[in-house]
């Protein structure tokens, strides 16, 4: 079974109006000098979901005829090293630059210096939330973060027992960075809405710093479980929760006992909700994160058209659904 997700009606058109344009005028793409497109990201080259980002980016590439590169950090997650990588990038003085916004005010020095060297630039995966880096990207190419984290904060909180107290742990897993404490605040929105609709129940959220890394996640939720072996639930603000999944397993826990809930497909997530452990995934669609960016630079330097954004959505996936979506992740897709 195939399951397809269809974006909001203005999302779509504009998709369809994309990948229409850019095979028609593909051939010209290729006779005339290739685009020049560099996208910088936060993370490192052993995430996994950011290699199918990688894998979008590098297929839009070639559909187009362009020059990419696609330059990770060395350390998960380092806005400095990311800024240090983008620096290099606009001194090249590329046709376009993608990057990732985790930050609203470390990058606005290097996008300024985009923008007076005729750089476009396209935010993708993090948009910034507020301040001058809003105006100097042209568009934002990713998921609606706050909504997002509603969602899961809702679809998992409807799996708690219907009796006795509720304990919740929410892992910010990057704090300070925009896509952890935005997704949060969407999580703590869906859990306010239980409390309401439940306001005989006894509900109590904490938070931590969970980490981005699977060990790291592994060993402060696993710690904190065992000081705490009433938890109802566990948030993560990305896909480290598997980690937590294989610490549940391994313990001989039960699955369903802790609910799992967090963002993305990656492999190891895929795994763990096969076995029962992870019920409520969000997924983002990291593959067309990395495609859409590279169509839309085409566009504007071969067309005229201006980039415009892209919500690629926040699709929930259940256990049931894992099977369909193996093949995809297989491929580096999803």
């Amino acid at each position: 079974m195939v399951i397809f997700r269809f974006p909001p009606r203005s999302s779509f058109m504009f998709v369809a109006r994309t990948l229409a344009l850019s095979w028609m005028f593909a051939g010209s793409a290729l006779a005339a000098e290739p685009l020049n497109i560099v996208f910088t990201c936060h993370s490192s080259t052993t995430n996994a979901f950011w290699q199918a980002v990688k894998l979008g980016f590098d297929d839009a590439c070639g559909k187009v005829g362009a020059k990419g590169q696609f330059i990770f950090v060395q350390t998960e997650g380092s806005v400095e090293q990311q800024v240090g990588n983008m620096q290099a990038a606009v001194a090249r003085k590329p046709d376009a630059l993608i990057t990732s916004l985790v930050d609203n005010n470390a990058f606005i020095g290097v996008l300024k210096d985009a923008k007076e060297k005729g750089i476009t630039v396209i935010s993708s995966n993090v948009d910034a939330t507020a301040g001058p880096a809003l105006g100097l990207r042209e568009a934002f190419i990713g998921q609606n973060f706050i909504p997002a984290g509603t969602t899961l904060g809702k679809r998992l909180s409807a799996l708690f027992p219907k009796e006795g107290p509720i304990h919740v742990l929410v892992g910010v897993s990057a704090p300070g960075q925009n896509w952890a404490e935005q997704r949060a605040q969407g999580v703590m929105n869906g859990l306010d809405a239980f409390k309401k609709a439940n306001p005989d129940r006894q509900v109590t959220v904490e938070k931590i710093d969970s980490g981005t890394d699977l060990a790291v996640v592994s060993d402060r939720v696993g710690a904190y479980l065992n000081g705490h072996p009433d938890t109802t639930a566990y948030f993560d603000m990305g896909f480290w929760h598997a980690g937590v999944a294989k610490v549940l397993k391994d313990r001989a826990v039960p699955p369903g006992k802790v609910l799992l809930g967090g963002f993305d497909l990656v492999p190891q997530v895929l795994e763990m909700m096969k076995a029962g452990y992870i019920q409520i995934e969000i997924d983002q669609q990291p593959y067309e994160q990395g495609f859409m960016p590279v169509m839309e630079v085409y566009l504007k330097k071969n067309i005229g058209l201006a980039p415009a954004d892209i919500d690629t959505g926040e699709a929930v996936i259940t256990p049931d659904q894992v099977d369909s979506i193996m093949a995809l992740s297989k491929q580096g897709k999803r």
